[in-house]
């Protein structure tokens, strides 16, 4: 069996979308202004992400959303693990031109575990639907599974 690890993305309104318009099979491409694309590596660095900078962004449509996914171990060992402040705060960093080829290595569905909401969020409580598992079904929307939606600071 192939041996995967699980890395985590914050991403905020505009990148879901485009996510679950990829089927969650893989990242969007980066736009031009982005060389960078960074997974990071724990849930907590993610949800801090997602909590304190996606929810209060306009950009971000004032939501941020944490995803988990998998990908391939042994391709990943190609990119080193960079520590970018307090010890908990690591990522990969994939350059843009390599990413269609790091979602190739995903093993399974993108999926949306958490999602955060400033004060200035617009919407329904979560415009992906329901993150909890429907009954009977294991996974949430679209083949995630995790907490019910949060609200931010």
């Amino acid at each position: 069996m192939m041996e995967t690890l699980t890395l985590y993305r914050p991403v905020g309104l505009k990148e879901a979308q485009l996510v679950l318009a990829r089927d969650c099979r893989g990242f969007p491409p980066r736009l031009p202004d982005q060389p960078i694309f960074y997974p990071v590596m724990n849930v907590d660095y993610a949800r801090q992400i997602a909590r304190d900078w996606n929810a209060p962004d306009p950009g971000s449509g004032h939501v941020g959303f944490v995803t988990a996914f998998d990908v391939e171990a042994a391709w990943l060992a190609r990119y080193p693990v960079k520590t970018v402040g307090a010890r908990q705060h690591q990522e990969l960093w994939v350059p843009a031109e390599e990413l269609e080829a790091f979602n190739a290595h995903l093993v399974g569905p993108i999926r949306f575990i958490e999602s955060w909401y400033g004060p200035d969020y617009q919407g329904p409580s979560s415009p992906l639907g329901s993150l909890e598992p429907p009954p009977g079904k294991p996974g949430g929307l679209p083949g995630g599974s995790g907490p019910a939606s949060k609200v931010g600071p």
